[in-house]
């Protein structure tokens, strides 16, 4: 829908940045409903709410053209959010029960890269067809489009359809949430990507504003073209396991944010050149943060990890629906300046939330001291060495 904005304000007849609120109400739909799949897979399996809200979202496209009124058209927008969060909230539980550890994070890497190449792909595929259709070739190219690769999925996705083996039957449904919000790491891992997308995903929509100013005066599709900056993160994140077994979690987290920072500041010299190279060096720092923040939720939640996965990915677009709030402000007072200056407040932020993290992971992996037969009571049994300590 991004690409689309121009075409949306003709067809309703909207005013201003009224058409953007379409982008809004279905991450605010999303956010929250990925708790609501995270605990239905728990109950009845991944594979049939997965697939079930896909189909129902393909099929939902068409009404597209039986809606007159702006009104309903945020209403079916808000409901297709909710048929979104399927995917998002059950894919890496999916991927967590059906893969060894060793193989997860190449696997949580690629899934994060296809999701960067996506991002790409409709943008550009949104603003072509805003260019080159109408309204009503528009939606029926984007149902077709999308009825095709439901079926793909469902057909590839069904030979590891459900067993049985990991669904949960819980009198208290809502216990894996407060757990996993418990643990100080999952909190601070949550948080860090919801920072990290609160600025990357805002700065790309700001910039297109930018853009279409003088001295650049890009057109409607061509201030699309810059979201092919997606590509350095669509690369970085397919290698983030690489880079994680060279520089390890930490190591990886601040050369990340280093990114980031340093993109960010590179716009600021406001040529065409230095906005392109900021941008890829923002959207690589940003993809190697949320591939690694994904692999280690999955990695560390022990139990309820499609709840885990969930949470994240809840903070992580309540993040998207909040930066543009956030940085509205800096950008009516100063323009392109003021939404970098806001967004290195939030990157500030994000190195405190680094900082907290690394001394927590730190703390949990520094070694125990050893308890000699001397030390405990007499009559004591000595506990055995927990397995798979070497793993953790």
């Amino acid at each position: 829908m991004q690409g689309m904005l121009p075409m949306l304000s003709e067809r309703f007849m909207l005013g201003g940045g009224e058409s953007s609120l379409v982008l809004s109400v279905t991450s605010f739909s999303l956010a929250f409903s990925l708790l609501g799949f995270a605990l239905a897979s728990d109950a009845i399996g991944r594979f049939r709410p997965m697939m079930l809200a896909l189909w129902l979202l393909a099929l939902s496209n068409p009404l597209m053209l039986l809606i007159e009124s702006w009104h309903g058209f945020l209403g079916l927008r808000l409901i297709q959010g909710v048929l979104l969060a399927a995917v998002p909230a059950i894919a890496m539980a999916f991927l967590r029960e059906r893969l060894p550890l060793a193989a997860l994070i190449k696997a949580a890497a690629f899934y994060i890269a296809a999701n960067s190449f996506g991002g790409i792909v409709g943008r550009l595929l949104g603003g072509a067809m805003a260019q080159h259709l109408d309204w009503q070739g528009s939606v029926l190219a984007l149902s077709l489009l999308t009825l095709l690769a439901v079926a793909v999925c469902h057909l590839l996705l069904r030979p590891a359809a459900d067993s049985g083996r990991h669904r949960v039957r819980e009198t208290k449904p809502w216990r894996g949430f407060a757990l996993h919000l418990g643990r100080a790491e999952l909190r601070l891992l949550y948080l860090l990507g919801g920072l990290a997308f609160m600025v990357m995903v805002n700065q790309f929509s700001f910039i297109q504003l930018h853009l279409l100013k003088t001295p650049f005066e890009w057109s409607r599709f061509e201030v699309t073209l810059i979201f092919l900056c997606y590509l350095s993160g669509t690369l970085s994140a397919y290698r983030s396991a690489a880079v994680v077994a060279r520089l390890g979690v930490m190591g990886l987290f601040c050369a990340s944010l280093l990114l980031m920072v340093a993109g960010s500041l590179l716009t600021l010299i406001d040529t065409a050149p230095a906005i392109i190279g900021g941008f890829l060096m923002t959207a690589c720092g940003f993809f190697l943060i949320h591939a690694c923040c994904n692999s280690q939720v999955a990695l560390k939640a022990t139990g309820h990890r499609a709840k885990a996965s969930a949470l994240y990915l809840c903070c992580y677009y309540l993040g998207a629906a909040l930066g543009g709030p956030f940085l509205m402000p800096f950008w009516q007072q100063g323009g392109w300046g003021g939404v970098v200056a806001g967004s290195l407040l939030l990157l500030g932020v994000a190195a405190l939330v680094m900082y907290r993290l690394g001394r927590r992971l730190a703390a949990d992996s520094a070694p125990k001291p050893e308890i000699t037969a001397q030390d405990e009571p007499s009559g004591a049994v000595l506990p055995l060495a927990e397995p798979g300590c070497k793993a953790c």
